[in-house]
């Protein structure tokens, strides 16, 4: 045994012997080897709080949601003698290209001129896919994105740009299985669009919509659609924001949703967790091109009618009240009288527009529809686009300050709805008295005779001015103050007393561009 240095035995000797005298003892006392067992540290396992799960969700609305394939004509090789076939090299023609192009080259060794309608019908005309008079040219697919299935017996909802400028489309489903679809209707000015496919008798799975009085702002959404062409994906995140304009039309009224999506996506389902649909993703901003977080999507109020009426005739039929308009703001409110800067502000009722008829003017501000409240200019575009033409509808009108009634029977809203235009017949011009021009420049104007006669030119302006603050520009027109047609300088200051006498510390400026009409309020208060 081995000793440590004052004689006595070492620990470990100690512990050895123990150790071994411990399992002789345990051999001698059970009459059985006892078996050694090692210990080691267990996995790591971590109890996470439940949290929910999209899967169920995603297992029943996936079959439901389509990739939508557009389609075109290709017509690579032809003339322009209407033989169903075009040269185009990159936008260029035939007669561009460069004289040592390889494909010149070869026309010129064989003796052949494309654009020669003979020799071109002879080398092309009877040879080429779909050729000859009269040929079609290849289908191509020429853009991609989403949609899903709203009935069982295959009406597809998607958008109108994806697939606007198609000529065939394809559904395929997520299993994979492709099938032809028809076009049945589109409307532009909501970028909703609707395919059929014929199932031969097969039953399509399909989803609902959601009521929008139960979506708020930080409920679960799931996008499901084709981003990038990859085909089923599924994306998961909140509602962001609701009554989103993003300029796109004037029936704006997107849901701001946080889920990624991206190009592809277009078209697609965005569900809640009960599988329905509470939106149609149909835009992201995207500084990168990618998602970043923010894609809107048509909330299912919208498009639950758009659908259906586009799945009944086609098309869609809208109210039309036929007058220019624009928001109220704070300044614009003030000038008028008004306590609150809301409703819509009438630029101009278009000549024999259903507005017109019913004596609408420019100036009036709408502040109700059939007793209910107009938020803004947005607000009444939705509500008179929302209803059928026809249709009797009670307005309340705030006009020389104080509100009026007015009663519209609305008329059908045309699909080339341009806004009014302002009337060019000449009139002899009037001259402007300096000292009225002197005043004016305390707003920052310079005026001068108009063109046609017709209100006031603009003709220089201070840019640190108000006027040049609130976008007036040297080159527009003014026509009215107040709702008062104003001709002269003395005209514009007169109504300035006018309203000064009144309390009023800012005057409404009707101002008249290239663009169209608009409403400005400025101050007066240095006006004398």
């Amino acid at each position: 045994m081995l000793k440590n240095f004052n004689g006595r035995p070492s620990l470990a000797t100690v512990l050895k012997a123990s150790t071994v005298a411990g399992i002789t003892a345990a051999v001698l006392a059970t009459g059985v080897p006892l078996e050694i067992t090692r210990s080691y540290a267990e996995a790591v396992k971590v109890q996470a709080p439940a949290v929910p799960s999209f899967a169920n969700v995603v297992d029943a609305v996936s079959p439901a949601v389509v990739s939508v394939r557009v389609e075109n004509r290709v017509n690579p090789v032809s003339d322009n003698n209407n033989d169903g076939f075009s040269f185009d090299f990159n936008g260029r023609g035939f007669d561009d290209l460069p004289d040592d192009h390889p494909l010149k080259r070869f026309f010129k060794q064989f003796g052949q001129d494309p654009n020669d309608q003979q020799g071109h019908s002879r080398r092309f005309g009877q040879n080429g896919p779909n050729g000859g008079p009269g040929g079609k040219g290849r289908l191509r697919p020429v853009a991609q994105g989403s949609g899903f299935f709203i009935s069982e017996d295959g009406y597809i909802v998607t958008n109108n740009h994806v697939v606007s400028d198609g000529q065939a489309f394809v559904a395929v489903t997520n299993d994979g299985t492709e099938f032809d679809a028809k076009l049945i209707g589109k409307d532009p000015r909501t970028d909703l669009a609707v395919l059929k496919v014929d199932g031969k008798g097969k039953k399509f799975t399909y989803v609902n919509w959601a009521d929008d009085n139960n979506v708020r702002v930080g409920d679960w959404v799931v996008a499901v659609g084709n981003p990038f062409g990859l085909g089923g994906t599924v994306t998961a995140g909140i509602v962001s924001a609701r009554g989103r304009d993003i300029g796109s039309g004037p029936y704006d009224d997107y849901l701001q949703v946080d889920a990624a999506v991206n190009r592809g996506n277009s078209g697609g389902p965005t569900f809640n967790l009960s599988g329905e649909v509470v939106g149609i993703n149909t835009a992201i901003f995207s500084p990168s091109g990618g998602s970043v977080g923010i894609a809107f999507a048509i909330p299912a109020s919208t498009a639950k009618d758009v659908v259906a009426d586009l799945m009944k005739d086609g098309q869609v039929s809208r109210g039309w009240l036929g007058v220019q308009i624009q928001p109220v703001t704070k300044d614009i409110a003030e000038s008028i009288g008004l306590s609150e800067p809301s409703g819509a502000l009438v630029v101009a009722p278009q000549a024999g527009s259903p507005g017109d008829k019913a004596g609408m003017k420019a100036g009036d501000v709408v502040t109700a529809l059939n007793g209910e409240t107009i938020k803004d200019a947005r607000d009444l575009s939705r509500r008179i686009g929302a209803m059928q033409p026809g249709s009797k509808v009670e307005l309340s009108v705030w006009r020389a300050g104080k509100a009026q009634p007015l009663t519209v029977e609305l008329g059908t809203l045309p699909i080339d709805q341009k806004d009014a235009s302002a009337d060019d017949s000449n009139q002899p011009q009037q001259p402007e008295a300096p000292a009225s021009e002197k005043a004016l420049a305390d707003l920052g104007l310079t005026v001068g005779p108009s063109d046609d006669g017709k209100g006031l030119a603009i003709t220089d302006i201070d840019p640190n001015s108000d006027a040049a603050d609130k976008g007036i520009k040297e080159g527009e027109k003014i026509t009215s103050v107040n709702n008062q047609e104003v001709s002269s300088a003395d005209d514009i200051v007169k109504v300035l007393n006018q309203a000064k006498k009144d309390g009023r510390t800012r005057a409404l400026f009707q101002i008249q561009s290239n663009e169209g009409s608009r409403f400005v309020a400025l101050p007066i208060n240095g006006q004398g």
